[in-house]
């Protein structure tokens, strides 16, 4: 897929998304690929109900997480690398604004700024230098075409207030920082997330996708651009997946 073509791909898929019946039951199991770096390169992706949360899950092909961003020293021209759920959630489930794009669950790293200001990650007493650890966010996507492809976390305005989750972290983008904790086999990543944190929507469909994100120079909108696509678990961001 061409990388101009994702946020047409998924914008589509969200409008059109129904319940799909495949052999896995929902999970979506996608083909090794030599030309992606094993870390990156998702073999399996799921989303399975456990009692009062649901269990997000991918698989790559190797060496999970072992992969982060080269600092730059600085926000401006940073990058973020991530595992992302790109969901059929609506933006109110997670707090924000009814219907405001594309919410997903990400799992991101970025060593150059820390946006989880109520945990310590590290667990060395200082909350603000934990960016580098891998961490979980609700985001909102949006299409846009300035961003490399094509999508990016939406920004807020200057002066506007819109409706956000408690756990915003403040920073002027469509982005919540509810510190559900990322844990990684060496193959594996699986994030809980609380039922009652999404309005108790348990139904719902979903996709896998392996992203490099970038602050803009200009620290200014777009402010956080999804560069690269690294893989995509179906293929074609069609939200194949559905939650068991």
């Amino acid at each position: 897929m061409r990388k101009t073509s994702l946020a047409l791909a998924l914008l589509g898929a969200i409008s059109s998304v129904k319940a799909h019946t495949s052999a896995h039951e929902g999970h979506i199991v996608s083909a090794k690929n030599g030309a992606i770096s094993p870390t990156f390169d998702i073999v399996h992706a799921k989303v399975v109900k456990n009692g009062g949360s649901l269990s997000f899950q991918t698989e790559v092909a190797a060496d999970i997480g072992e992969e982060k961003p080269t600092a730059v020293g600085k926000l401006a021209g940073s990058s973020v690398y991530s595992y992302v759920w790109p969901t059929s959630l609506n933006s109110a489930d997670i707090g924000f604004d009814e219907g405001k794009g594309i919410v997903a669950l990400s799992v991101t790293a970025h060593p150059d700024f820390d946006d989880t200001p109520r945990y310590d990650e590290n667990k060395d007493g200082n909350k603000a230098n934990d960016g580098n650890e891998w961490h979980s966010h609700w985001v909102v996507l949006t299409e846009d075409k300035a961003c490399p492809a094509g999508l990016k976390v939406r920004d807020i305005p200057e002066g506007a207030t819109p409706k956000v989750p408690v756990t915003w972290p403040e920073l002027p983008i469509y982005i919540d920082s509810p510190g559900y904790e990322p844990r990684f086999t060496s193959t594996e990543l699986t994030v809980e997330v609380p039922v009652k944190d999404i309005g108790f929507k348990d139904d719902f469909n979903f996709d896998a996708v392996t992203s490099v994100l970038k602050v803009n120079a200009s620290v200014h909108n777009p402010l956080l651009c999804v560069t690269v696509v690294d893989d995509i678990a179906s293929g074609d961001l069609s939200l194949p997946g559905f939650t068991k």
